[in-house]
Order: C-alpha cells, then structure tokens, then sequence
C-alpha cells in the first residue's frame, strides 16, 4: 500500500522504498517504475532525487554501508576503552552485523551482493573508512603503549585482510558453520595477540 500522498518525497524515503522493492523483486528485475509505484508518485519525481537508476542504485548500496561504518565509528571512537579491547569490539561487530545483514535476510543480502559488485567506488570508499577506523585504534594502542606497529596503516590494512573470512560476502556461506564463533575468535585472538606490545 503506497504511502499517504501528503508525506514528503525525500531522498531517505525513496532510498527506504527502493530497498524494499529490491526485497520484493530482486536486483535484475528492480525498476525505478517499480519504487515510484510503491511511494504512490510519478517515476519523474523519484528522478528529481536521483538522475539515474544507476545513482540509485548507489545510494542504496551506500546507505547500506553506512548503517556498518556508524556502528564501528562508535567502537572505534569509544572513549575509555583500551586500544585491544576496541579492537577486538569492533573485529565482533563487523562480524556479527555481516552475519546477521545475511541470515537475517538472505535475499537482500543477496540483493546487495550484487549492487556491491556493480558499485565498486562505494565499496571502495567505504573498505577505505574501515581500514582507516582500524588504523585509528592501532595508532591509539600504540601510542599508549598496548599495541606494536612499526607501520600502523599497513597493519590496519594487515588486520583488515587477516579477518577477511569474518566480513567478506564471499565467505557469507561460511557465516553459517556451527564452528565459525570459535574460528572468529581464534583468528581474533591471534590477530590482537601479534598486535599486543
């Protein structure tokens, strides 16, 4: 059921409409048609917001996106917190809000493996503010003396790929193993262990 005429179109709610519809039809079959239809407007006004089907298919990924890096911004910017026990919070958080984004809903996971692959500059920009979160708390246990690393954007980088299993959709059937908690913090601790001064 469209929603009432007299709420405003804005870019958040046709964003909101568009992942739903996506949901509903699928990335291949998905037409800006479609979310117009759902918000009970013209294809012309959802097109005053985004000049392509292409634009939005990139906010959504981005807006996707953006939901992981706010959660780990926070961990990562945590006041009080020691360097290693942020880092191995914000390792568990990437991990459990991947997991949960594909088995709480494996079709739009599904969905958004695919506009992933089709957005790459978002993906990248977005790995880009992931790596640089970690390289901030390694730069933090280094400087308090709980951490070691001579190069500490390389490290960030080194992290990032060594947990890569955890927070990769590639690896998204793996999420389901009854053995992956345990993996997770194998590997977790080793990662925070090699780190440790």
């Amino acid at each position: 059921m469209p929603p009432a005429a007299a709420e405003p179109l804005t870019p958040e709610r046709i964003l909101a409409t568009t992942e739903e519809v996506l949901r509903r039809f699928g990335p291949t079959k998905a037409t800006v048609v479609d979310v117009a239809r759902a918000l009970g407007v013209s294809h012309g006004s959802v097109y005053r917001h985004f000049p392509s089907k292409a634009a939005l298919r990139e906010a959504v990924t981005e807006r996707w996106l953006t939901k992981s890096a706010v959660l780990l911004e926070e961990i990562a910017s945590a006041p009080g917190a020691s360097a290693p026990s942020k880092l191995e919070a914000w390792l568990e958080a990437l991990f459990e809000a991947k997991r949960h984004k594909a088995g709480d809903d494996p079709e739009l996971f599904a969905t958004y493996t695919v506009l992933l692959a089709e957005n790459s500059g978002v993906v990248d920009e977005h790995l880009t503010e992931l790596v640089a979160q970690l390289a901030r708390i390694i730069a933090e246990g280094v400087a308090a003396g709980s951490l070691a690393a001579g190069d500490v954007p390389g490290a960030a980088r080194a992290v990032f790929d060594a947990t890569g299993r955890f927070h990769d959709p590639q690896y998204a059937a793996d999420w389901l193993s009854p053995t992956i908690i345990p993996e997770f913090e194998a590997v977790t601790s080793l990662v925070i262990r090699g780190l440790r001064a």
